[in-house]
């Protein structure tokens, strides 16, 4: 009877341990993420990244989504009204909307998130050129007035990539656009477990059970976001390609973010594996060139560059499955409304014998380009191999440096000298929904140090005919437009393009719910 007893009082203790266990160790449903790089910025307008942008869309929610045919629809949003004039826009909330902490989102809230993040952000910026005011009548509407007519408002409200601009209580969106939030709270479909949150090591999101998610199914950016696990893991140390693709395979893991291209084949070959679609425009990968400093200040030597790079090497080295790549001269995108080709022959029939005439034309006088290359990146850390070999043929004297994706995310921010902290060059990617359009592509914005995004282009004729675009409401204006944004590009060399791949996800069959959405977003997952 003592054994019996002593039993019965072990269950007890063990069922009341249970009961009075916090809620990260009664964890339900958790689905174990391998993301494509560590997260170090919480803040989504800081960087471009799509690490930021990624932990962004599992705490916020946005205005207005894109769906996986580029078709803008309200997320936050139940109606608007255009004036007759389109110089003003009224807006209202639908209702259920709450921030984490419990308080209702309300106009003063929006106003003040896109009042920041138009201050980072290249499109937010050129939105920002023409609102006038903005005012919130009543808790649950806001109203845009602009001082002129433009024709992307909701493409704007709706952009559904770095920077988005994703809403936040007022008292954080009030901080300072170039200071980091401290507070992570949002109102979007997980939580942010800050208290677990390690860099290099693991972030981890709750299930926001008061989320209200839309009707519609999912599309992009568009539609429900239901939620179906209980807790999301992003495993931030994983870094090495064979290392991920083994844990996938033993199912310590449930997703591979970005599967290294080299295990492509082993991966599609594991009958417990998948390699699902989520998106259907592929991403483009570019070279990016500091024009504050020499060389670089100088349009013969960056044309140089563009015409040393053969796209075909880059892919080959990089990507190296041939269905997963393809040679591209737009720098909007092939295949998009404004894919163009104009002045791209510079880039698309790339030498050597030209490169080397235009550097030697140029007078550079020797001084080592310092390329950028990240360690802990697979889908880009083959690049700079390329680029340093080609521009060293070409003549130029190259210094590689090699670090983690993260410090060179922080790097690039950078105005230093090349020599005293700075940089010449880095290589990145980016996806197609980011770059397509004239307006949210960041290297269209050429005002100097003024500029948005990292490179700082100075160019005056470039900023007038985008705003002439800007301004544009029929198809075919803005496609003549776009074209000489395009000629003109290429013109003061503003960047090199290198061409257009897919970057395969690799998931356990035992994941489902995946859906097509250009990027990499985790509600409507489920996990048997």
């Amino acid at each position: 009877m003592r054994l019996v007893r002593r039993s019965l009082l072990a269950l007890v203790a063990t069922a009341a341990t249970a009961l009075a266990m916090p809620p990260a160790m009664a964890q339900g449903t958790v689905l174990r993420v391998v993301p494509h790089s560590n997260l170090a910025v919480l803040d989504p307008i800081w960087t471009t990244a799509y690490m930021s942008r990624n932990h962004g869309y599992m705490i916020y929610d946005t205005l207005f989504g894109t769906d996986e045919n580029g078709k803008v629809k309200p997320q936050m949003v139940e109606s608007w009204v255009e004036s007759p004039d389109k110089r003003l826009w009224t807006f209202k909330l639908r209702k259920g909307l709450e921030f984490h902490d419990g308080k209702p989102v309300t106009g003063e809230d929006v106003m003040a998130s896109i009042q920041r993040w138009g201050k980072r952000d290249a499109m937010g910026s050129a939105l920002m050129q023409f609102v006038n005011r903005m005012d919130s009548p009543t808790p649950d509407t806001f109203r845009i007035f602009l001082g002129e007519a433009n024709g992307f408002m909701l493409e704007a409200l709706g952009k559904p990539s770095s920077n988005v601009p994703f809403i936040m209580p007022k008292r954080i969106a009030d901080t300072d656009a170039f200071k980091q939030i401290e507070e992570h709270i949002g109102s979007g479909p997980f939580t942010f477990k800050r208290d677990e949150f390690k860099p290099g090591d693991k972030a981890v999101y709750l299930k926001n059970t008061k989320y209200v998610p839309r009707s519609e199914p999912p599309s992009g950016t568009t539609g429900g976001k239901v939620v179906h696990v209980d807790r999301v893991e992003w495993n931030l140390a994983l870094r090495d390609a064979q290392a991920q693709l083994n844990a996938l395979q033993k199912g310590e893991v449930d997703i591979i973010e970005q599967l290294g291209f080299d295990h492509y084949e082993t991966a599609k070959a594991d009958q417990t594996l998948q390699i699902p679609v989520w998106a259907n425009m592929g991403l483009q990968y570019m070279a990016r060139f500091n024009h504050l400093h020499k060389p670089f200040d100088n349009p013969k030597v960056r044309q140089a560059a563009i015409a040393a790079f053969s796209q075909d090497a880059f892919l080959r080295a990089q990507v190296g499955v041939k269905e997963l790549y393809r040679p591209c001269g737009s720098m909007f995108v092939c295949g998009t409304p404004y894919g163009s080709l104009a002045g791209s022959d510079l880039q698309m029939k790339s030498n050597m014998k030209k490169a080397q005439d235009l550097l030697k034309a140029s007078g550079y006088d020797g001084t080592p380009i310092v390329v950028m290359k990240p360690t802990d990146l697979a889908s880009i850390q083959k690049l700079p191999d390329v680029a340093a070999q080609l521009l060293r043929q070409a003549g130029f004297k190259v210094d590689l440096q090699a670090m983690d994706w993260q410090t060179l995310v922080g790097r690039r921010a950078k105005k230093d000298a090349p020599d005293k902290g700075g940089w010449h060059m880095f290589l990145t990617a980016w996806q197609a929904f980011d770059v397509w359009s004239p307006i949210a592509n960041p290297t269209t914005d050429t005002r100097g140090e003024k500029s948005t995004w990292f490179g700082w282009a100075t160019d005056d004729k470039l900023p007038e005919i985008r705003n002439q675009f800007m301004r544009a409401t029929d198809d075919a204006t803005k496609k003549k437009l776009a074209d000489q944004m395009h000629a003109r590009m290429f013109e003061i060399g503003t960047h090199a393009v290198l061409g257009e791949f897919d970057q395969p996800v690799a998931a356990r069959k035992n994941i489902s719910g995946f859906f097509v959405h250009n990027g990499n977003i985790y509600w409507n997952l489920k996990k048997q």
